[in-house]
């Protein structure tokens, strides 16, 4: 199907000749011929709502790095403003939401969950022109955020250190929370079954901000969403990211998902001992792409000696936008010449 499987051979958990490798935020300021077409937009969101330009830096680090997987360009938040909730992306700040969700009124504004999808056209046509361009080159990775990151920003109206009043509303109200949580998982799910109908050939859930939650709070408010995520996705690959929420690997490994995403802090032995035969993605520190090339190359020997077989290079998060572009071909590079056999 594809000239290159390694990757979806790999999410499976098939025998594979060495890691498929690919970056978080490969596409993205990394890369000149990117910044070059943002300097020519207005900002991230006209990128984002306009198909055949999200597809353009869709492709550009496949072109650019020969990475083993595109990534559509698209924004997590794209889900809260399909269900009513609009935001700014304020350029070196983040997002911002005018609105946010305080009350059950709140909630019974937004539009019901089942209908949002049907706002995101613009993200099922850039993965259109996506599949129509790679030209089967590469299997082509959808995401989107898991609901308690959703809902973290929907409650907060943006970024925060420790996001208190997301957490707040947990406490203080957890039914109104879940009833919350509720409709972005099924609104999530609706969105990502049809991004898959448009051609992603894995689903990958990023919940950013994981790590902000206890664990009796993560296995309430978090998991139980992204487990009804991935039911509802059947035989589609999915890839779990839960950053700083090392504790919730095993509950993790236990979901019906194909790969375990590991931030750059986790333990690789003790994540293996964890979950079993699945497979594990990552997790080199974004940070040591600033160092010599050749440094580059020895730490990532070294990573991909420790994770053996079933893994999926990846790094430990997202490339950093001022990391140096030798240093992420020397991480690139490094993988694909590595062999199972030695």
């Amino acid at each position: 199907m594809y000239d290159n499987d390694l990757f979806l051979r790999a999410a499976r958990g098939e025998t594979t000749e060495r890691p498929p490798v690919w970056l978080m935020r490969q596409a993205g300021r990394i890369l000149p011929q990117y910044r070059a077409l943002r300097a020519s937009l207005s900002g991230f969101k006209e990128l984002v709502s306009t198909p055949d330009l999200a597809a353009e830096v869709t492709i550009q680090p496949v072109d650019e790095l020969g990475v083993d997987a595109a990534i559509i360009f698209s924004d997590i938040l794209v889900i809260p403003e399909a269900l009513g909730l609009d935001y700014t992306m304020v350029e070196k700040v983040g997002p911002r939401f005018p609105k946010v969700i305080q009350s059950k009124a709140d909630i019974d504004a937004l539009r019901p969950a089942e209908e949002a999808p049907q706002h995101l056209g613009y993200v099922y046509d850039a993965l259109d022109a996506t599949k129509k361009r790679l030209n089967n080159r590469v299997p082509l990775i959808g995401f989107a955020g898991a609901p308690w990151t959703i809902f973290a920003y929907m409650v907060e109206g943006g970024g925060s250190k420790t996001f208190s009043k997301a957490r707040r509303m947990l406490y203080r109200d957890p039914a109104l929370s879940h009833a919350l949580l509720e409709r972005i998982a099924v609104a999530t799910a609706a969105y990502l079954k049809e991004k898959v109908r448009h051609g992603a050939d894995l689903i990958q859930l990023f919940d950013s901000w994981a790590g902000v939650l206890p664990p009796t709070h993560y296995r309430e408010f978090s998991l139980r969403y992204i487990d009804l995520i991935c039911r509802e996705l059947g035989d589609t690959p999915v890839t779990i990211f839960a950053k700083d929420a090392r504790h919730a690997i095993p509950a993790i490994g236990a979901l019906d998902c194909q790969v375990v995403q590991l931030d750059w802090i986790a333990d690789i032995a003790q994540a293996r001992a964890q979950v079993g035969q699945k497979v594990l993605q990552g997790n080199l520190d974004p940070c040591q792409l600033y160092a010599a090339p050749e440094d580059v190359e020895r730490a990532t020997h070294s990573m991909l000696e420790a994770f053996g077989p079933r893994h999926i290079a990846n790094l430990g998060h997202g490339v950093y936008p001022d990391t140096p572009l030798e240093g992420v071909k020397a991480f690139v590079n490094t993988v694909k010449a590595y062999r199972y056999d030695g």
